[in-house]
């Protein structure tokens, strides 16, 4: 694999990737050489047309379904069976439903980057924390100080009743979570803190966040192992091996500005959604139905509703759900600022300044609460496998995201719509799962090489922050004796953030990169090692860096308002001297509708037209 590879998404004015050599100043621009199987749909004018951007939306809902139905039956599996009072397509549905208010104002005044917001599994882990302790009943064994936890099943047993309450106290935690992530990004703290997370950060919480979802990658997989491996094999092939087969869509349709009649890589593009459909279909013709009965389909789930609070009953909120909540906060913050880095260096855009940062975390806050109080048990963060999915096919739009939002929207009205997802066999889910987390690990191997990898220094921090993160989740499931204070919130706050790897590999990370003595270049922040986009920021036209600067800008009708926000909040908006507000003032939310790189050198003259629509 070349040092590309890890960047399918280039500028087009770049030149080649693998002239960035550590400690040698860049060589003069020279025509980048374009490959069929690497060159981007970039390369076109404007977003994708909106045929083309129904599909791509759809294919991020697949995406969007693998992490939903995985995080919400793992949930669902550890509560006894039937004690859900209401329909799993009911859950999935307010699920969806905050999911796409999330995505939809992620995009319009959040960090502004195409990300999708789906069920991150770093909610899963407190709620499997805070369900697995409600027991009905501890016995303590005669002349023995150890408890043995037994499930009262009897007539007389009063603490099955506690399990009733389980969902609604994971609610409170999601609620609890939301508001503490909201407050840390609207104080600003979390933006200022990803401004001092070097490429020695950056690496391990990518690395650990690619193999964060193998077990239950493995698990679904499992269920049927042929219909995983083909699945597998055909997203392989199609997003890889016929890569560089290009189409020319609707040759009778005349040719305009905004999309010209170019070739179009319609395998790579749809890399997903072609093999999810052959082998549903083959499936479905085999007669392999492979449906959990935890998500199984009810015949009396309405076609319309609409989602509002207290549908069921209002979040439970405890101390347990107070330590859950804080566990969440910070394991999804953790997850989403790595997403936010992940997503620009893909799109070959700067490192999102701290006002985007706090932004986007504030609205994600905003989301979990929604979710909450509409009793799901899982919040909304920025998904790691639909970033994978735009480094898969090499494309991502804000049209396209904005779409998905929308979808969600529309299928959380509509329970009985959300239950198609359910109908997805659990292999197809997990080899949807595996293949788009397994994209994100270059990223992360790629962000070590901008430091020194000679040093010894860098080496013990990317290595230990790696190892330790995957083994002491590992390390507690399997200890004898459980984690025990004597209290049981601060029980449930412990376990929950020693068994989230991505937090614990971004605040190792942080910590030792911070504390350890080493020299700006070592560490990778440096003149000598500068990032890929501030290597070759001087080979760009100024004006194409105005623009890119521009994308992380506030929208149109906001940016009207900030003389009026308050100070304590300004935190959240760009400040005067910032490039993106030197010439031209904010940018009109559909001038940056489309963050694919690679347009303005060929076509500047599409690009105003596109601009003004």
């Amino acid at each position: 694999m070349s040092r590309s590879s890890p960047h399918p998404i280039q500028l087009q004015s770049m030149g080649p990737q693998d002239a960035l050599v550590p400690r040698s100043p860049p060589p003069p621009p020279t025509p980048a050489v374009q490959n069929p199987s690497s060159n981007p749909w970039a390369s076109q004018c404007g977003p994708p047309p909106w045929g083309l951007s129904c599909l791509l939306a759809l294919q991020h809902i697949l995406v969007l379904a693998s992490l939903l139905c995985a995080s919400h039956l793992l949930l669902l599996q550890s509560l006894p069976p039937g004690e859900l009072s209401y329909s799993p397509a009911q859950l999935l549905a307010s699920s969806l439903f905050s999911c796409g208010v999330s995505t939809t104002l992620q995009i319009w005044i959040g960090s502004r980057l195409p990300l999708v917001q789906a069920p991150s599994l770093e909610f899963l882990v407190p709620a499997l924390v805070l369900t697995s302790q409600k027991l009905p009943l501890a016995i303590q064994t005669p002349g023995n100080s150890s408890l043995v936890l037994r499930l009262c099943g009897g007539p007389g047993c009063q603490g099955l009743g506690l399990w009733n309450t389980s969902l609604r106290e994971v609610s409170g935690a999601v609620v609890v979570s939301g508001l503490l992530q909201g407050t840390l990004g609207l104080l600003g703290g979390p933006g200022h803190l990803f401004s001092h997370c070097g490429p020695l950060v950056l690496a391990p919480s990518l690395v650990v966040a690619g193999f964060s979802a193998h077990r239950e990658v493995a698990l679904f997989c499992s269920t049927h192992w042929g219909l995983a491996l083909l699945l597998i094999l055909l997203m392989v092939v199609c997003s890889q091996h016929l890569g560089s087969c290009q189409l020319r869509p609707c040759p009778w349709r005349p040719a305009s500005n905004s999309f010209p009649h170019a070739p179009v890589p319609v395998f790579r593009l749809l890399s997903v959604l072609m093999p999810v459909a052959c082998v549903w279909i083959i499936s479905a013709l085999l007669g392999l139905r492979i449906i959990p009965p935890e998500l199984s389909t009810s015949p009396d789930v309405p076609w319309v509703w609409l989602p509002h609070p207290a549908e069921w009953d209002w979040p439970l909120l405890t101390p347990r759900a107070l330590a859950a909540g804080i566990s969440m906060a910070l394991a999804a913050s953790t997850s989403s600022l790595s997403c936010y880095a992940l997503c620009g260096r893909l799109l070959q855009l700067p490192s999102p300044p701290p006002h985007a940062c706090s932004r986007g975390l504030s609205l994600e806050g905003l989301g979990s609460v929604l979710a909450g109080l509409l009793g799901s048990p899982m919040g909304t963060a920025s998904s790691f496998p639909n970033v994978g999915t735009v480094s898969l096919i090499q494309a991502g739009s804000r049209r396209v995201v904005h779409l998905v939002g929308l979808l969600c929207m529309g299928l959380g009205l509509s329970p009985r719509l959300a239950q198609l997802l359910t109908a997805i066999p659990l292999p197809v889910l997990g080899g949807v799962l595996g293949v788009t987390q397994a994209v994100v690990l270059p990223t992360g191997f790629s962000s070590f090489h901008l430091a020194d990898i000679d040093s010894g220094r860098n080496v013990f921090i990317v290595g230990f922050s790696i190892f330790m993160a995957l083994l002491l989740p590992r390390w507690l499931r399997e200890a004898p004796v459980l984690l025990t204070t004597g209290w049981s919130p601060l029980d449930v706050l412990l376990r929950s953030l020693l068994t989230e790897p991505i937090f614990l590999a971004g605040l190792l990370g942080f910590l030792l990169e911070n504390t350890i003595p080493g020299t700006r270049l070592e560490r990778g922040i440096g003149q000598g090692l500068p990032s890929p986009f501030a290597a070759q920021e001087g080979r760009l036209p100024q004006k194409f860096r105005e623009k890119t600067a521009k994308e992380y800008e506030l929208p149109f009708p906001i940016h009207n308002l900030r003389p009026y926000i308050p100070q304590p909040l300004r935190c959240l908006c760009p400040l005067p001297e910032d490039p993106g507000n030197e010439e031209g003032g904010p940018s009109e939310p559909g001038e940056t509708a489309d963050l694919l790189p690679g347009f303005g050198e060929q076509c500047p003259e599409s690009r105003r037209e596109l601009g003004s629509q």
